[in-house]
């Protein structure tokens, strides 16, 4: 197609899914000309460019980054012809309010389907997906990665996308030492989603470009495990795609952009945190899906909940810290951190946002319904000294952190903090079962 004639696209995103559409499909399609990618979601991460080391010959100035707000007007301004939806973890009715948005500013809106942006490895893959944002892909992932290596295979983790910062210095990140995190100046969102990992002793792999990503770990692994993010799908095509589900969000595995698509390709739905449901929610959410994915096998599992210094807990007054996305978009009505606060005795949990101070104050102001649980927002400096100073000011006797990292490394508290722990613990042989079948067969 003559350049004139090219389509005009803008990519909607929240850097992660966009960036890979982008080079697996449009980088060095000369039918589109990419004109723009949208942020949304994630803070601070709009007024960046897509830098020309990443974006390829057709593209040797980069692309632009603009916040969401702006689609609008960079629709008529570009010219744009087609707008790609490319990010996760969104009820139906916003993905069509912003389809509708885009129509109404005369260009076309695009679902991709995950077939079309796979790539193919060569090793066995086993990917973890999920319905929403929390439910548990990273405890399943370490459990599915000890089992591997109990069976003597080398395992390497791929983690879905968390590029936050200069997109040129994360276009490869390999992790095998926490001096890592520091190395490729990690936020705490991506701290929450390699630490554990790499505390296990597994390689882990993140960054921009997946194919370079893909090949590299291919060098080194028998066997590769795919660790989603959001509710997002794999962007490699796996051999086992086990789908994580929650029963104390029954009804979302039903109504959440793409989650709802990973869970009807599922292999394996994993049916998570039965210890915590009600016998009702448990026969919704299997219900569910039972109406969407008839072929494949149902797991049950427990999140075990667990806390490094109980005694810390038991009777005292307590601050409780989430992961971050599991209570922002995640939309959770309460995290591990509440549950182990009551499981371990504590006597009562401070209202954390009382306490809030600059950007963490935003975030409430935000996500309107959280209250008592402070999210471990971590997107800059600033926002990490934020959140230090939420917790300093907080009258309690501890505080109660839920977010994977350990964050008496990264901020400088004036109360103790007691780390909570969550593991998988399967209730049947289901997940055993096919997990072992995919490395060694490579089903599907």
């Amino acid at each position: 197609m003559a350049a004139g004639n090219r389509k005009r696209v803008i990519i909607i995103g929240a850097a992660g899914r966009d960036f890979h559409d982008f080079n697996v499909l449009f980088r060095d399609n000369k039918d589109y000309e990419v004109v723009a990618f949208t942020a949304a979601q994630i803070p601070f991460i709009s007024n960046r460019d897509y830098p020309k080391e990443l974006s390829g010959k057709l593209y040797p100035k980069g692309i632009k980054i603009y916040d969401e707000s702006e689609l609008p007007s960079l629709i008529k301004r570009l010219k744009a012809d087609i707008c790609v939806m490319a990010y996760s973890d969104l009820p139906f009715d916003a993905v069509m309010t912003k389809a509708s948005l885009v129509n109404s500013n005369g260009a076309d809106f695009w679902l991709i389907a995950p077939e079309k942006a796979y790539l193919k490895s060569t090793k066995p893959v086993i990917a973890v997906c999920a319905v929403r944002t929390g439910c548990g892909k990273s405890q399943t992932s370490r459990y599915i990665a000890k089992m591997l290596r109990g069976m003597g295979l080398k395992v390497v983790l791929i983690r879905h996308p968390m590029p936050y910062g200069v997109l040129k210095d994360q276009i490869i990140e390999r992790f095998t030492t926490l001096k890592d995190l520091d190395k490729y100046k990690c936020t705490i969102e991506e701290r929450e989603d390699y630490e554990l990992h790499i505390k296990n002793g597994f390689v882990l792999y993140a960054g921009v470009d997946y194919e370079k990503i893909l090949r590299s770990a291919e060098k080194e692994a028998d066997v590769i495990i795919w660790d989603g993010g959001n509710n997002d799908a794999s962007f490699i095509r796996p051999d086992l795609l086990i789908t994580v589900t929650d029963p104390l969000r029954a009804g979302n595995e039903l109504s959440y952009y793409p989650g709802r698509i990973v869970a009807e390709m599922a292999d394996v739905l994993l049916v998570n945190k039965v210890n915590s449901a009600t016998k009702e929610e448990l026969d919704k959410l299997v219900g569910d899906l039972r109406l969407i994915n008839k072929k494949a096998k149902i797991a049950y599992a427990d999140s075990i909940v667990g806390v490094d210094n109980p005694r810390m807990v038991r009777g005292k007054s307590v601050l409780v810290v989430e992961d971050g996305p599991t209570i922002t978009h995640g939309e959770m009505k309460f995290g591990a951190g509440t549950v182990a606060a009551k499981e371990f005795g504590a006597k009562s949990i401070v209202n954390a946002k009382k306490y809030a101070q600059g950007t963490i104050k935003e975030t409430f102001a935000k996500y309107t319904r959280l209250n008592d649980e402070l999210p471990a927002m971590g997107y800059s400096a600033k926002q990490i000294r934020d959140l230090q100073a939420t917790i300093n000011l907080a009258e309690c006797d501890a505080v109660v952190s839920a977010t994977p990292t350990d964050l008496r490394k990264i901020i400088n508290a004036n109360k103790p903090i007691v780390q909570v722990s969550y593991e998988l613990s399967p209730r049947d042989k289901v997940l055993e079962g096919a997990v072992k079948a995919a490395a060694k067969g490579r089903p599907g």
